[in-house]
C-alpha cells in the first residue's frame, strides 16, 4: 500500500493544487515514487494523454512535477461546463455524455465511484506515495451526499487531511473554523492539520491567530505558504484568469478575448513569459484596442460564446481590424468562429441549429457527436502567417473537438498533421488566409513549440519596425525550474517532519 496524503480546502481557488503540485516534487525529489489524484475535477483546461484520453490540466502538472507521464488514473472523471447549469461528463478520458447539475449528483456522481476506486487501487499497487486533491470544500452540506471528491475518497483512500486557507482573502480563521465544524466527527478526525497560505506580511505578527487557530480546533497549524507570484505553472481554470493583470506595457502586445467560455487558454502562458510581450485578456465591456496580435481561443461552447460576441459588438471589431491589418488567430473553437458558419444539427452544443460565424476564412463547421481527442506531431512549409517562410517537422500540440472542418475552396493549410496518438497520419490542419494575417488551427499548444513562437513574435516586431530578437527561451527548462522553486518554497514554510509523521512516512 502506498502512503498518502489529501490536501483540502475551506473553498475553492484556496491553492489546493498548487499545494499538492509542491508535495508531487517534493516526494520525487526525495526518491519516492510519486502520484497525483483528484477523483473529480470540473475544469475548461484539460489536456491529451498520450493514449488520446482527456484529463484535467492541473493533474497533468502535478504529474510533470512527479516526473510522470499523465495519465485519466489520476484524474478518472472530469467535468466540463457547458452551459445552463450542464457539463459534458468524462470518464477515464472518454465523454459519456451532457447531464444537468440535478442529473449529475442525485445519480451518476456515486455510480462512478467504482472507476474511483479501481484507479486508486491501481496506484496503490505502483507507488509509493499518492498525493490526492479535493475540490471546493467538504463542507458544502448540500453536496456531501454524493461527494466523490473529498471525504468520501480520505477514507476510500485512505488519507490523512490537511486543510488548506486561503489568508489573503480575509476570513481564514472563521473559514477554517466554520468547516471543521460542519464535518461529521469521523470526517473531522480526518483532519490531521491546517495549511495557511497566500500570506504576505511578517509571519511574527501571525503567531497569535496560528495559537489560537490551533487552540480552537485542536489541530496543529503545519505551516504558513507564502503568496506566490508568476509561478509559471498551469492554471486549473478560469478562475485564476481574474489573478493574471498584464505586467507593464511591453514591445509586442497581444489580446486575448475572454469568452464566457474559454477553454485551454494555457495555451498562451508561453506567451506571456517573453520578455518582450504582453498578453491582455480581453474582458466584457472592456476595448480590444490595438494589440499586435488578436487571438481568439478555445471554447466549450462556440455558439454561445460567438453569439457573446455579436451581442457585445466585438464581431465588428474583429472585422474592422483585420481589415485594417491586424493579425488574427483563431485556436480550436476560436478557428471554427473565424469561419463563415458554424451547424450544429445534432445540438452537441447549443439548441441552434445554425449560426452565422465572422467570415474571415473560408471554412464551415459542423459538430458531430463524437470527439476528436489526440496528441499530434505535426509540420509546416513555408509557413505563411505575417508572410513567414518558416519550415518544420517536429511541432507539438494536441487536438481536442467534436466540430468537423471544411474548406469551401483551395485554401492554405497551416500545419500538415503527421502523427495523431503514435501513429503515422498525413492531413491538413487549418488555414493561413492568402494574405498571410489570418489563421486558424486546431493544434492547442502550438505556442509551446519555442522556436515557433520566437519566429512568430519577432515577425510581429518586424511587422512594427523592431529588430528581432531570436532569443528562444526552453519552455520545459522554465517549467521544471518552476516546479523546483514552488517546492522549495512550500518545504520551507511547512513543518515535513509533521507531514511525514501524518502520512508514516519515514
Amino acid at each position: 500500500m502506498a502512503k498518502t496524503i489529501m490536501l483540502q480546502g475551506t473553498s475553492s481557488h484556496v491553492g489546493k493544487s498548487i499545494i499538492t503540485t509542491a508535495l508531487c516534487r517534493i516526494f520525487y525529489q526525495a526518491g519516492l515514487k510519486t502520484v497525483p489524484f483528484k477523483a473529480q475535477n470540473m475544469a475548461l483546461n484539460s489536456y491529451v494523454t498520450k493514449q488520446g484520453d482527456e484529463m484535467g490540466r492541473a493533474q497533468v502538472a502535478q504529474a510533470e512535477a512527479a516526473g510522470l507521464e499523465p495519465t485519466v488514473e489520476m484524474n478518472p472523471v472530469l467535468l466540463k461546463p457547458t452551459g445552463n447549469a450542464s457539463s459534458q461528463v468524462i470518464v477515464m478520458g472518454k465523454p459519456v455524455g451532457v447531464m444537468s447539475a440535478k442529473d449529475y449528483h442525485s445519480g451518476y456522481s456515486v455510480t462512478a465511484l467504482n472507476v474511483i476506486g479501481e484507479c486508486l487501487q491501481k496506484l496503490h499497487q505502483d507507488f509509493d506515495v499518492i498525493v490526492i486533491e479535493g475540490a471546493g470544500s467538504p463542507a458544502e452540506v448540500n453536496l456531501k451526499a454524493n461527494d466523490i471528491v473529498n471525504m468520501r475518497i480520505a477514507k476510500l483512500a485512505p488519507a490523512p487531511v490537511l486543510l488548506i486557507a486561503d489568508i489573503d482573502r480575509g476570513g481564514a480563521l472563521a473559514s477554517v473554523v466554520g468547516t471543521l465544524e460542519l464535518l461529521e466527527p469521523d470526517e473531522r478526525d480526518l483532519v490531521k492539520g491546517i495549511i495557511i497560505n497566500k500570506f504576505r506580511g511578517d509571519i511574527n505578527l501571525l503567531k497569535p491567530a496560528l495559537d489560537f487557530l490551533e487552540q480552537k480546533t485542536g489541530k496543529p497549524v503545519v505551516g504558513v505558504v507564502p503568496h506566490l507570484e508568476q509561478l509559471g505553472i498551469d492554471d486549473e481554470d478560469s478562475v485564476s484568469l481574474d489573478d493574471k493583470q498584464p505586467v507593464a506595457k511591453r514591445d509586442i502586445e497581444i489580446a486575448v478575448m475572454r469568452l464566457p467560455k474559454i477553454s485551454n487558454f494555457t495555451d498562451f502562458d508561453s506567451l506571456a513569459r517573453e520578455e518582450d510581450v504582453t498578453v491582455r485578456y480581453v474582458r466584457q465591456g472592456e476595448a480590444i484596442g490595438n494589440p499586435d496580435l488578436l487571438i481568439l481561443p478555445g471554447s466549450k461552447n462556440t455558439t454561445e460564446d460567438l453569439l457573446y460576441l455579436r451581442e457585445q459588438g466585438y464581431d465588428q471589431d474583429i472585422i474592422r481590424m483585420s481589415a485594417t491589418g491586424t493579425p488574427i488567430v483563431g485556436i480550436c473553437g476560436g478557428y471554427q468562429m473565424l469561419g463563415k458558419e458554424i451547424h450544429d444539427p445534432e445540438h452537441t452544443e447549443s439548441d441552434i441549429d445554425r449560426v452565422e460565424a465572422l467570415g474571415l476564412l473560408a471554412t464551415v463547421t459542423t459538430f458531430a457527436a463524437d470527439k476528436i481527442t489526440h496528441q499530434v506531431t505535426a509540420g509546416c512549409s513555408s509557413h505563411g502567417f505575417l508572410g513567414m517562410n518558416y519550415t518544420a517537422v517536429t511541432l507539438q500540440g494536441y487536438e481536442i473537438h467534436m466540430g468537423r472542418t471544411e474548406f469551401l475552396g483551395p485554401v492554405i493549410p497551416a500545419f500538415t498533421i503527421t502523427s495523431r496518438s503514435g501513429s503515422v497520419h498525413n492531413c491538413a490542419d487549418g488555414v493561413v488566409r492568402s494574405d498571410g494575417l489570418v489563421m486558424g488551427t486546431y493544434i492547442h499548444g502550438i505556442f509551446d513549440n519555442d522556436e515557433y513562437r520566437r519566429t512568430v513574435i519577432d515577425n510581429l516586431r518586424t511587422r512594427k519596425g523592431l529588430a528581432p530578437l531570436k532569443t528562444v527561451q526552453d519552455t520545459q527548462a522554465r517549467k521544471q525550474e518552476s516546479y523546483n522553486r514552488l517546492a522549495e518554497t512550500v518545504k520551507n514554510s511547512l513543518d515535513m517532519g509533521l507531514v511525514h509523521r501524518i502520512m508514516g512516512v519515514e
